[in-house]
């Protein structure tokens, strides 16, 4: 066993140019290890009943002895969850991880995993913003031609959202997650067998290859270290800092909040979601906006790997990044001008950056390697 770990994980080889960009899947699995803890003690004490939801969320942050630290953990765990794959695949795609085809797909999953896991957790809690949220994004469902009226009564298990959603949603979450972590032991063994990629995007010969251990697990202990302590300080500081007032209020099905909207990590494609006038239209854009990560390893292949070499990908790069920020203001802002036309505007630039960014890098190798 020892050495099947040695073989498999310590002495892995490793680019030696690797820098602090790839120490987020490593953060990553540490994340998804405390949230799975977390989550698992929270989860003896949770009511999955419409009735008793809220009350025992109030009952673990009042009355369970340590019950409070471990829910803002869990809380804050998850929004710096996806802080770190957003940055884990903002990287991919500026560094051209994406050329590692079934690592790059598997990656995609994992990130459409999470996001249910992480939707369906934001529903337990039982407050307005949960109960609206959950009653909005299941809604879209319904845009599905033929069968999408049958399949959100299935998803509510009912004609409406009530008690059976809630305890189908609490059995996901915890089911999910085992198969996140499946995954990305899957995600992890084939990125070993096809090797990292690098910052100059080319590929890495034997003799600048070094052993993970211990060049890289110390920068990843580092890391580990500081992600906790940031964690730490923000449940213990601001540890509503990041929730929405409306959650505060038990669930009311007769009471709409003014402006629902998801968390934080979820409104850039709400925005997206939302810039579309027609309802099908919408939800065919919004889930083309995750789909399109699926077809970047099929996009034209270029000299070099991702956009290090590349000054004109690297702006365009950074406008679609740019592009991101915005969608997640617009997605928390009201659904008035002129916050639409920018939202449709902003939608138009984040497909543009998949169109334009693989014809720009052949034309960049074209007139500097073969023009001459």
């Amino acid at each position: 066993m020892v050495q099947i770990f040695r073989k498999n994980i310590m002495d892995i080889p490793m680019p030696m140019n690797l820098t602090v960009y790839w120490n987020f899947g490593s953060l990553l699995g540490m994340v998804l290890v405390l949230q799975i803890l977390s989550g698992a003690f929270l989860s003896m004490h949770y009511v999955p009943s419409g009735d008793s939801a809220f009350m025992s969320v109030d009952h673990i942050m009042r009355d369970v002895g340590g019950g409070w630290v471990l829910r803002l953990l869990h809380v804050w765990g998850s929004s710096f969850f996806f802080l770190l794959l957003y940055f884990h695949m903002g990287r991919g795609v500026y560094y051209g991880s994406y050329r590692l085809t079934y690592t790059w797909i598997l990656g995609a999953i994992l990130f459409l995993l999470s996001m249910a896991v992480a939707f369906l957790g934001y529903v337990l809690p039982w407050g307005q913003m949960s109960f609206w949220g959950a009653t909005v994004i299941t809604n879209i469902f319904s845009a599905i031609p033929y069968v999408g009226g049958a399949l959100v009564t299935w998803l509510w298990g009912g004609f409406s959202v009530g008690g059976p959603t809630l305890t189908r949603f609490y059995t996901l979450h915890v089911l999910l997650p085992m198969g996140l972590a499946a995954l990305a032991l899957v995600h992890m063994f084939f990125l070993h067998l096809t090797g990292s990629s690098n910052p100059l995007g080319v590929a890495s010969k034997s003799p600048s290859l070094v052993p993970f251990h211990p060049f890289y697990t110390s920068k990843d202990i580092s890391g580990g270290l500081v992600v906790v302590l940031i964690i730490l300080v923000g449940s213990f500081l601001s540890p509503y800092l990041l929730s929405d007032p409306e959650n505060f209020t038990p669930a009311n099905p007769l009471v709409t909040p003014t402006h629902i909207m998801p968390e934080w990590y979820f409104l850039w494609l709400y925005a997206i979601l939302r810039s579309i006038p027609n309802k099908l239209g919408g939800v065919v854009v919004m889930f083309s906006a995750i789909v399109v990560l699926f077809l970047l390893p099929f996009i034209p292949s270029s000299k070099f790997q991702g956009s290090s070499m590349y000054p004109v990908n690297q702006a365009l790069f950074w406008w679609w990044v740019f592009s991101l920020v915005l969608l997640t203001w617009i997605g928390s802002s009201p659904v008035e001008m002129p916050y639409t036309v920018l939202g449709l505007g902003l939608t138009v630039s984040y497909f543009l950056y998949f169109m334009l960014a693989g014809l720009c890098s052949q034309l960049w190798d074209y007139f500097i390697f073969y023009s001459k």
